[in-house]
């Protein structure tokens, strides 16, 4: 399941599996579905595993991101799964955005690029 339109077609030549776009109206700036169609569509579904990328990733303000929209959209997929892993990079570690997504107490691990330093 994905809110992207992007990542939903990055994923179509992976035979082993299915890809479920969910509906909305685009965000022009991140390419992916928001609104209420989009988070009434994600609460109807249950997922193991959420990959969530975010522009700041902050110790004391969680993750956050640039639009309201997109922030509620990206808690709602949170919430209906059981388990939810941050895509983070250097640039957004230690990074705040405007708009919260959820603290760290929502979150069950973070993947960083082995290139990123320790002290990040």
């Amino acid at each position: 399941m994905t809110h992207s339109p992007d990542v939903a077609t990055a994923l179509l030549d992976h035979s082993g599996l299915d890809v479920e776009l969910i509906g909305g109206r685009i965000y022009k700036h991140s390419n992916v579905s928001v609104g209420t169609v989009a988070i009434e569509a994600i609460c109807r579904i249950r997922k193991d595993l959420y990959f969530i990328g975010v522009t700041g990733i902050h110790a004391e303000h969680g993750l956050t991101t640039g639009d309201c929209e997109e922030a509620a959209v990206k808690r709602a997929i949170c919430r209906r799964a059981a388990e939810t892993v941050v895509l983070g990079s250097r640039e957004k570690l230690g990074a705040v955005s405007a708009y919260s997504v959820v603290g760290f107490d929502d979150v069950d691990g973070l993947v960083v690029s082995r290139k990123c330093p320790e002290d990040c």
